[in-house]
């Protein structure tokens, strides 16, 4: 696969999974400083890692909440969180299992953080 077809590929999971509305604005902040950033991960987060066979959607949407709540990234696990309930198909208990699960692996402090980062996105869609 050339850079060209990744980059379409790409473009094609990351408004599959986060929504059109987010991949257009992030289109168009894009900028001088940003534009290279922007274009590595939509070509191999996206189109190298996303497109792959091997797990559905679902399960990679469930490895990446996790992950964030692991290394405490909260704009991504927000990010994330909102993709799944809006996009993925995800319930509020299904986001709740998921973080049940980090306090355990993760710890507590980081699942309380992430419950009440979660519970802000659920009330703001009305899930």
């Amino acid at each position: 696969m050339d850079d060209n077809q990744r980059r379409d590929d790409g473009m094609t999971q990351r408004r599959k999974v986060l929504g059109n509305e987010w991949v257009d604005k992030s289109i168009k902040n894009r900028n001088a400083f940003n534009t290279d950033f922007q274009d590595l991960i939509t070509r191999y987060a996206w189109g190298d890692i996303w497109t792959r066979p091997h797990f559905d959607h679902r399960t990679r949407r469930v490895l990446v909440i996790g992950t964030m709540v692991a290394l405490g990234q909260w704009d991504e696990f927000r990010l994330h969180v909102r993709a799944a309930l809006a996009e993925g198909g995800f319930t509020p208990e299904d986001i709740k299992e998921i973080l049940l699960q980090q306090a355990i692996y993760c710890g507590v402090p980081a699942a309380n953080h992430a419950v009440k980062e979660a519970g802000a996105i659920i009330a703001e869609l009305g899930a």
